[in-house]
């Protein structure tokens, strides 16, 4: 490679990020894709930041996190360092939740083997 920036068409990008071009026009339509580069045609182009930037809300969305606490990440995030600490405040907040249902979830699983290992010693002759 030459050094050139990686840019990647729409479709290139929903490929690498498992959405599809519809779902990258609503994310940017809401505000989660935010400035997008257009090339002379008009054509949407996506660069490295664009990929890291959905990663991370695919992140925040496998976790749990409300498409609106998303958008207000992103609104923060827009507004540059002035926000850090807000954007914090919302991701401790977001990842007190987590840590709250991931044990739960732990509590159901335990659950679960149990009453699995209750039909295994039933089963077994």
């Amino acid at each position: 490679m030459n050094g050139a920036p990686v840019r990647l068409s729409i479709q290139q990008f929903a490929t690498r990020t498992g959405l599809s071009a519809d779902t990258l026009r609503y994310y940017e339509k809401i505000g989660l894709l935010r400035q997008v580069a257009r090339d002379a045609s008009g054509y949407r182009v996506y660069g490295p930041r664009d990929l890291e930037w959905v990663g991370f809300i695919l992140r925040l969305k496998d976790t749990g996190m409300a498409l609106d606490d998303i958008i207000r990440y992103a609104d923060l995030r827009e507004h540059g360092e002035t926000t850090l600490a807000a954007r914090q405040a919302l991701l401790e907040t977001h990842a007190a939740k987590l840590r709250a249902r991931l044990a739960r979830d732990s509590e159901h699983l335990a659950a679960l083997q149990a009453k699995i290992e209750l039909y295994r010693r039933q089963t077994s002759p």
